[in-house]
């Protein structure tokens, strides 16, 4: 009896341990599932070509929004900044997965050609015109950008364009061409340059720029200009996210891309984009859009 006895005792002892192991691995398990919204990951194909606009490298802003990106989801981004048009053209090659650019027209067609899968608004910031404080064109009272424009010309003020077929660039020629003038002579000079060294250059030169706000906050500092003319509509400055048609290059990381899309109009990341530049500069340098109708940005 007692051998019994003891044999069940045994028994007894090893189903509790059992259950209490059954009970620990539940709650193991439980506790894995808790896991950040954004899950880290280890991707087949961890590196993402991102090519995307100078303004948003000389802003500072993907100094932040990438490492946050690269840290929640396990991919490395490669960043490629040139100016739109170029970045569009990447796209078009297939030497890039994803595209931060802003210029709303040449992103419809390039959507229309069928180059790019999945489009989505980002964030917005404004252009500026920037120039010398004695400000010669006597443009700081003036009533529109297009008046503007016609009186650094009628001026032959000197005035430093881009001319790299970037979105501030395309949306300087717009400018120009509204007012009628075709910009020609030696007050007008092209750098073929990014925002930052057009700005540098302009404030050499003392003369007038078009500036995305963001970039010229940024430098304010280093420079001799002034905002001379800012707030109108025409000079409203729109980014978008678009991933690039895997079905035209079977190399791209569209799964890459699409997540890197994914998150910059998530919630979190569109607060980080809200709140970037009220610390350094008293204002946020870009509006967070996501999910709002395009027209409904101003």
């Amino acid at each position: 009896m007692k051998r019994v006895t003891f044999v069940v005792s045994i028994v007894f002892v090893v189903l509790l341990l059992l259950s209490g192991c059954a009970t620990a691995t539940e709650a193991s398990s439980e506790a894995t599932t808790a896991v950040p919204k954004i899950a880290r990951v280890t991707p087949a194909n961890p590196e993402i070509i991102l090519a995307t606009t100078t303004s948003t490298r000389d802003s500072g802003l993907l100094d932040v929004l990438l490492p946050l990106f690269e840290k929640q989801s396990g991919y490395t981004v490669k960043m490629v900044a040139v100016g739109t048009g170029q970045a569009i053209m990447m796209g078009k090659e297939g030497s890039a997965d994803v595209l931060l650019v802003h210029a709303p027209s040449s992103e419809v067609e390039y959507m229309n050609g069928g180059y790019g899968l999945d489009r989505y608004l980002v964030m917005h910031n404004d252009f500026i015109i920037v120039g010398p404080a004695d400000d010669p064109a006597r443009t700081k009272d003036l009533a529109s950008t297009k008046d503007v424009f016609t009186a650094i010309n009628n001026t032959k003020s000197v005035f430093v364009s881009r001319g790299d077929d970037s979105g501030t660039n395309k949306a300087e020629l717009k400018l120009w061409k509204s007012a009628g003038i075709t910009p020609e002579g030696d007050w007008y000079l092209v750098t073929g340059q990014g925002m930052g060294d057009t700005l540098r250059i302009a404030s050499e030169k003392a003369g007038y720029t078009l500036s995305d706000r963001a970039t010229y906050l940024s430098m304010k500092d280093t420079l001799d200009l002034d905002i001379l003319f800012e707030g109108d509509k025409a000079l409203l400055n729109i980014y978008h996210v678009i991933t690039v048609n895997p079905k035209l290059w079977a190399n791209a990381n569209y799964e890459g891309a699409k997540a890197f899309a994914d998150w910059m109009v998530s919630d979190e990341t569109q607060k980080v984009i809200a709140e970037f530049g009220v610390d350094q500069y008293g204002q946020a340098l870009f509006i967070a859009d996501a999910g709002k109708a395009e027209d409904a940005v101003k």
